[in-house]
């Protein structure tokens, strides 16, 4: 909450305007989102098709090329982008892209530095700070970035010059920091984990047959004597049951009107396909992942299908667009180091073997069509 100072009952105004009271809200909105990042991680292990599309997005996003006018630049720019270290155990620059884009859609923003050696003045490794940890703030002026520890006024140093770089997801007026692709999700999933425990709770009670063994006297003579010849027929059941476990079949005689029924089997369990596909399909809608790309046999026709396929182009090519300046950086990075004043570019890949199809298609079609007109001037 903002305090307004007073004096002598008068209220003096903030210079700084609106702005103060935007910094102010961008200051405390992490601490009250604290939670999200767990939450977010809990329900990538809980929800496997979430973390299905996730794979799908940085599989299908990341294949490129760092390229430079220079050959010989060029060739040590393959080189490291092949081996440069990953954090503790990864290599490849398409390792850190992976990662680097996993962080960004999970956390909805993704900080990264550049490990220089101080002896050879060469990258030796890049490195990916964990978002949970820190929380931005506004510093002195809006383009002004400071990053602080979570639950602390310590402030992050960052290394000199442009080694590092910092990405966000979806930023807005809001929350300039970014949010998660997640974000709406955790209400829908709430509701698709208890379905799911109910289907379980219900196959315990149904899957796991039980049985009601009645015995009903048939007169006075048999009442009399209820309670001894209930006792023996729960007694030689129960030592039926036993057998079985063990694989041997024993049979169950009994005198009188003795009536046996499954517990449950007159009720009905409750269809829940149509209730999970909704669900699925609002979680599925917002990571515009196709259904057919998760294995799931939902009916849809060839043109839906094509139409699924250029979304999710458009959606993989914002991604493209948030990461190629990073990439960039790290390439324009590698190459000063190295003695080379040329700069490099990031050259994407086609997205699937459709984009490949569908261009190898056009050009036959403009060389089937280029033959005619040649023909039909030779003709004139």
């Amino acid at each position: 909450m903002l305090t307004r100072k007073k004096k002598n009952r008068q209220h003096t105004p903030d210079p700084a305007g609106a702005f103060s009271a935007e910094r102010t809200v961008f200051r405390l909105a992490p601490d009250r989102r604290s939670f999200e990042p767990e939450l977010y991680e809990a329900l990538r292990a809980e929800v496997p098709i979430i973390d299905a599309c996730f794979g799908k997005i940085e599989r299908l996003t990341n294949d490129f090329r760092l390229v430079c006018p220079n050959r010989a630049a060029q060739k040590e720019l393959d080189d490291f982008s092949r081996e440069v270290s990953v954090g503790m155990s990864g290599s490849s620059l398409m390792t850190f892209a992976d990662l680097y884009l996993d962080t960004l859609l999970t956390y909805g923003r993704a900080l990264g530095t550049i490990a220089v050696d101080k002896k050879t003045r060469q990258i030796k490794g890049m490195c990916i700070a964990d978002p949970t940890v820190f929380r931005v703030e506004r510093g002195k002026d809006p383009l002004d970035i400071r990053f602080k520890l979570v639950g602390s006024e310590r402030e992050v140093k960052m290394p000199a010059g442009q080694r590092w770089f910092y990405t966000t997801l979806n930023p807005s007026v809001k929350h300039p920091e970014g949010v998660s692709v997640l974000r709406g999700v955790p209400a829908l999933s709430d509701i698709l984990m208890r379905i799911y425990e109910c289907v379980g709770q219900n196959f315990d009670r149904v899957g796991n047959v039980r049985y009601a063994v009645t015995y009903k006297p048939v007169n006075e003579a048999d009442a009399a004597f209820a309670k001894e010849r209930a006792a023996a027929i729960a007694r030689e059941w129960s030592d039926g049951m036993a057998s079985a476990r063990s694989g041997t079949v024993k049979d169950f005689v009994a005198v009188g009107d003795v009536g046996i029924k499954v517990i449950g089997a007159d009720n009905q369990v409750l269809d829940t396909n149509i209730p999970v596909r909704q669900l699925l399909e609002q979680m599925i809608s917002k990571l515009s992942i196709p259904p057919f790309l998760l294995g799931l046999n939902w009916s849809s026709t060839e043109r839906m299908s094509s139409q699924q396929a250029d979304i999710l182009t458009s959606e993989l090519e914002y991604y493209r667009r948030l990461i190629s300046p990073v990439l960039r950086k790290i390439g324009c990075a590698f190459l000063r180091l190295a003695g080379y004043s040329c700069s490099c570019e990031v050259e994407w890949g086609n997205i699937n073997l459709q984009d490949e199809e569908a261009l190898a298609r056009a050009r036959l079609y403009n060389a089937q069509s280029a033959a005619l007109e040649e023909k039909t001037k030779e003709g004139e």
